[in-house]
């Protein structure tokens, strides 16, 4: 049977699901890795040895591995009842962000998971594309591609907003690896279909061009891209109110705000145009359905302008005993916004989907 909780930012609700969470937040707990790791630790500054991987149409992505560093610890000694996962989690992040948007995600996980972090195509520090592969089954290649290149085992993917896409196109593309190859899925702040596009757009453009835009509209700004970032660079302050009104859903530090907008604003307007046209005519809620065959978690805020709470219960209906774990009065950076119950769903879904991997 599938579940659906609604939980608020509370630390009672935080502690309740962490203590739900199983072998992985035991970990977290015994190695005194606070539930609000990444608090005192710079944005943009977790880093480790980076990895090139090339897509097959030739754009090189960038890829951060965080491995065990010491495995004689976390993956043979016993810590109390629970063992580190044999299992690397795959982080996949949203449109015109970059990796360092799972910086909560990363600090929580790091030298208890083995983890995968990357840029998407035009991204971050990965290689531009051209328009023609500026496609989310192109994104479901390229994560096919970066898990190929860096993953023995088994996997669990985890996708916010534009890297849940990628996600379910790369199962829309390779059904066979559900249950094999992929363990465990968790679908943040994302939809397959039906997205109102305008919202997308909203945060990173000025306020004077954001009125009523269409994509044709985005088209015509292709042309002219330079010029909006231009305009987009000296309207910053105005884009700052822009990202705290649509990527947060209430007061959230200073820092957090600045720190987005510093990815959005790091993304070319280009980019913006060359991808705006895929999200129009995306359809594969008829995919999501392989995703019932594993544990898979369905998280969003319930004050996400963006990508709406109605596109995460769709998924949740559409999936199978999926988990839907709805954050009240979040907005679509929940991953930054609720970190603490975000993580503590992603310690649910790892030890579940380690122990079904282990007992088939």
């Amino acid at each position: 049977m599938s579940t659906r909780r609604r939980v608020v930012g509370s630390v009672a609700g935080a502690i309740g699901l962490v203590a739900a969470g199983g072998a992985v937040s035991m970990l977290r707990q015994q190695r005194s890795i606070s539930r609000r790791a990444g608090e005192d630790i710079a944005f943009g500054s977790l880093r480790s040895e980076p990895v090139t991987v090339v897509a097959d149409d030739g754009v090189p992505l960038h890829v951060e591995i965080d491995d065990l560093q010491d495995n004689r610890v976390l993956g043979s000694r016993m810590l109390g009842r629970a063992t580190a996962p044999d299992v690397t989690v795959v982080f996949v992040h949203g449109f015109c962000l970059n990796l360092d948007c799972w910086h909560f995600q990363r600090a929580a996980y790091r030298n208890l998971v083995r983890t995968v972090f990357y840029d998407q195509r035009s991204h971050g520090r990965s290689g531009n594309s051209d328009r023609e592969h500026s496609t989310i089954d192109q994104l479901g290649s390229d994560l096919k591609a970066v898990i190929d290149a860096t993953t023995d085992g088994p996997v669990v993917l985890v996708g916010h907003s534009m890297g849940g896409m990628a996600i379910v196109s790369l199962v829309e593309q390779h059904p066979e690896l559900v249950g094999s190859k992929i363990i465990g899925a968790g679908l943040i702040s994302t939809t397959a279909g039906g997205l109102d596009v305008g919202r997308i757009l909203l945060p990173m453009l000025p306020a004077r061009l954001s009125g009523g835009i269409s994509s044709r509209a985005v088209r015509t700004l292709h042309r002219g891209h330079r010029a909006v970032d231009s305009a987009r660079r000296l309207g910053r302050s105005i884009a700052t109110v822009a990202t705290d009104r649509y990527a947060f859903g209430g007061e959230v530090p200073k820092g957090y705000v600045e720190f987005v907008d510093e990815m959005l604003s790091a993304t070319p307007f280009e980019v913006v145009a060359d991808f705006f046209p895929l999200f129009t005519n995306l359809d594969k809620f008829h995919a999501v359905e392989a995703l019932g065959a594993i544990p898979t978690s369905v998280i969003c805020g319930t004050s996400d302008k963006i990508t709406s709470i109605g596109h995460s219960r769709k998924l949740h209906s559409r999936i199978p005993d999926s988990g839907l774990l709805e954050c009240d009065g979040a907005g679509h950076m929940v991953i930054f916004e609720r970190h603490d119950l975000v993580n503590a769903e992603l310690d649910q879904l790892i030890t579940a989907a380690t122990a079904g991997a282990r007992s088939r």
